[in-house]
């Protein structure tokens, strides 16, 4: 009997056209003999659909005129079935339309990647690839995730966290600050998204003014480092949880601007359409000596690990020429295209990555089904009810 897998793509963010093609190209991708796949799109308003086109690419050129091909659903676990369900549920005639025995997000962003999805599923108790609840916050929230990161002796750029609500109390006060915390050019990005999308370069304090308010359109939270100026940009994927993970080839990206831009990453595919992050432009394998090669692998698995991941996962780099140092940039905990153009240079190819990553969603259900998560009491039998009956 196949495995039936729902794979979830779209979403509330910014990065829902990335989802889109990275889901449809893993569906493609997934070994059918083994597998059955249920597409699952996610609207930008978080509605759940399904059906027969639902993994065709070129019917994302008109959304509307897809959802009325579509099945609106909902899912729920029915004694540990997990069902799709309608919507809305009809007085009459059969209410489910799919079943799955998992569900493997391939989202993107703020709303999705963040933890929230992976919270929906927990809650649901339904299985579910990648990174749990809180990796998946920790991964998105480039602050925190720096934090975490410097606690486990793991080099990072220093950066500061502004809100927009300080930023415009007192403007002049905090550019103060930030330019006697890093020297320029600084870099201003939106400190809880990816594919590159809300940064700005800033090289005096007008550009700083500037990058401030393109990063405030996009995010309340604002993450400001010093800009690396002589360096190389180097990504490495690593697969597994936290008993056993690997490291993927080295790529080194290529940018046409200042910095790898959303361009860079998603619009540089030819004539045939973006192929999302696989159609970027890169080095691959980066030229890199071997034992720069075998420090950064190391440090993309040290990452890994102290951030508590499972499944795949891509993580940036900075090799600083000017100090011949290698920082970690950023953690993607669902990258773009789930970075299987660095797995097959390295002997695993896609098919096999994905079939890799159902085999660890199943191992943490395995691992979470030997837990309690209820304990044997009486409490309710007595309670008389007001409000000293609560939490002391």
């Amino acid at each position: 009997m196949r495995i039936r897998v729902g794979v979830l793509f779209g979403g509330k963010s910014v990065e829902h056209e990335v989802s889109v093609i990275s889901g449809i190209q893993a569906i493609n991708a997934f070994d059918q003999e083994k597998y059955e796949i249920i597409p699952i799109y996610m609207t930008r308003e978080g509605e759940l659909y399904t059906g027969d086109v639902a993994d065709k690419i070129e019917e994302y050129r008109d959304i509307p005129a897809l959802l009325k091909k579509l099945q609106r659903v909902t899912l729920i676990n029915e004694a540990g079935k997990y069902l799709l369900i309608k919507y809305p549920v009809k007085a009459w005639g059969k209410q489910s339309c799919g079943e799955v025995d998992l569900i493997f997000p391939i989202v993107h962003g703020t709303n999705v990647e963040d933890g929230a999805l992976q919270g929906y599923l927990k809650t649901l108790s339904i299985p579910f690839a990648g990174c749990d609840v809180c990796a998946s916050a920790v991964g998105m929230d480039k602050y925190v995730q720096k934090a975490v990161l410097k606690y486990n002796n793991i080099p990072v750029l220093d950066g500061v966290r502004v809100l927009s609500s300080a930023y415009y109390k007192d403007t002049e006060k905090l550019l103060n600050e930030i330019e006697q915390f890093a020297p320029y050019p600084i870099i201003v990005k939106p400190s809880n998204l990816g594919s590159s999308i809300g940064i700005k370069k800033a090289f005096n304090r007008e550009e700083l003014t500037d990058a401030f308010e393109y990063t405030f359109q996009y995010a309340h939270t604002a993450l400001v480092e010093h800009a690396l100026t002589n360096f190389r940009e180097i990504n490495c994927a690593v697969l597994g949880d936290q008993d056993s993970a690997i490291a993927s080839e080295c790529e080194e990206p290529i940018n046409t601007d200042a910095i790898l831009s959303y361009k860079d990453k998603y619009v540089s595919g030819d004539k045939t359409g973006s192929k999302g992050m696989s159609s970027a432009k890169r080095i691959l394998p980066a030229d890199l000596s071997p034992e720069l090669r075998e420090e950064i692998r190391s440090l993309a698995l040290k990452t890994f690990q102290a951030l508590g991941c499972n499944g795949v996962s891509r993580i940036d780099l900075f090799v600083d020429k000017d100090t011949n140092t290698v920082l970690v940039n950023e953690i993607n905990t669902i990258p773009g295209s789930l970075s299987f153009y660095l797995w097959e240079p390295v002997g695993v190819p896609y098919k096999e990555l994905l079939d890799r990553l159902v085999s660890l969603t199943l191992k943490r259900e395995r691992e979470e089904s030997s837990l309690s998560f209820s304990i044997e009491t009486n409490i309710l039998v007595n309670f008389a009810g007001g409000a000293k009956g609560g939490k002391r």
